[in-house]
């Protein structure tokens, strides 16, 4: 294989990296077989969930540890160098790819193309000490995991997550946000997320369809017929009780530069793929953590009253379930699991539509 190839095929797995609704953050630029330059860019100005451009910038670490891993396949070690000079929102990542025969395949690259989002139900059989030592030892630079399991764990974890739907169910700021990303009628979808990959039933899902065509009949379903209690009991209540753990991953210290959270993205990739080569599933529950923020820094987030005290309850609900120190490092949450892979998923624009070709 050429190095041409080489690196289109390292660049064809990296596209795989998880990121927030399917946004693909990212898009490249091959100066030459052993120089990619990143192209990163975040949605803070439209997307409630993704503050400070955090959620893109942890998706952006997902994307570099994916690249690294698969240029171990080439005998290749890569170095990523942020471009400090680049604007926050639109930050800049330079790849050199080395020879380095000593380097050993890394068997992650088996997974990167079948790792996926769950969001139904899994098994509540707990997870294995040895299951959960790899997984610890999975991450880098120092993160940590905490570990939530048992069914009283899960239940608090549950509480938490119906309460965080709750705003997000009920935000209109929230509303746009689904209203864009949601591929209806689909089992995949290369640029947003297949309605079939929910994990509501078909009668919610089409019901849902309806109502969310507009934001007056949202609404309408909230105020006189209850129209969040089934979406939220179908998915997060019940997942959040139907798996074998919640876990946090935690940073050595409160993540604050964007360099923090892209490590935190690093980290968490070689997790997830970790948990996918055991054959567990794996669900991220970042709503929790972006929506305490919000309380803890007193920043507003949507224009409807009510919202804010809602978030205030979530982080104080968060700081119970993890502990008030660990909430604040905290980079990702997610559950796992047990369970066939998902049927429906999001799938990736194709490479060349990710390139970019300099003038």
């Amino acid at each position: 294989m050429s190095p041409e190839s080489q690196i289109r095929r390292i660049l064809d797995l990296s596209r795989w990296a998880p990121s927030g609704d399917n946004t693909q953050p990212w898009r490249f630029e091959i100066v030459n077989p052993q120089h990619v330059i990143i192209h990163g860019f975040d949605t803070r100005n439209h997307c409630v969930y993704d503050l400070d451009g955090h959620p893109s910038q942890i998706a952006l670490g997902a994307l570099l540890e994916t690249a690294s891993i698969a240029a171990s396949e080439h005998g290749w070690r890569m170095q990523a160098t942020h471009r400090a000079d680049s604007p926050e929102t639109k930050p800049v990542f330079d790849l050199v790819f080395d020879s380095a025969p000593e380097l050993a395949r890394d068997p992650l690259i088996d997974v990167i193309e079948h790792r996926s989002v769950q969001r139904r139900p899994m098994r509540t059989q707990s997870l294995t000490a040895a299951q959960k030592a790899s997984l610890a030892q999975s991450t880098q630079g120092g993160h940590q995991v905490q570990w939530l399991e048992g069914f009283s764990m899960r239940l608090q974890a549950a509480k938490l997550m119906f309460r965080s739907a709750k705003i997000r169910l009920t935000s209109p700021e929230a509303y746009e946000v689904h209203r864009d990303i949601i591929d209806w009628r689909q089992q995949f979808s290369a640029t947003k997320v297949p309605d079939q990959a929910l994990g509501t039933d078909p009668l919610t899902t089409r019901l849902m369809q309806f109502v969310m065509s507009r934001w007056e009949r949202v609404e309408f379903f909230n105020r006189y017929m209850a129209g969040t209690w089934t979406p939220r009991i179908q998915l997060d209540f019940l997942p959040s009780l139907l798996c074998g753990a919640h876990f946090a991953l935690l940073a050595p210290t409160p993540p604050k530069t964007l360099n923090d959270y892209v490590a935190g993205g690093r980290a968490m990739q070689r997790f997830w793929l970790t948990a996918t080569q055991l054959g567990l599933q794996l669900q991220p529950e970042i709503t929790p953590l972006v929506f305490s923020r919000y309380a803890r820094e007193g920043r507003p987030f949507s224009r409807k009253p009510g919202l804010h005290a809602l978030a205030e309850q979530v982080k104080f609900e968060l700081e119970q379930l993890l502990g008030s120190e660990p909430a604040h490092r905290s980079v990702f949450m997610g559950r796992l699991g047990s369970s066939e892979p998902a049927s429906s998923r999001s799938l990736r624009r194709p490479l060349d539509e990710l390139l970019i070709h300099p003038h």
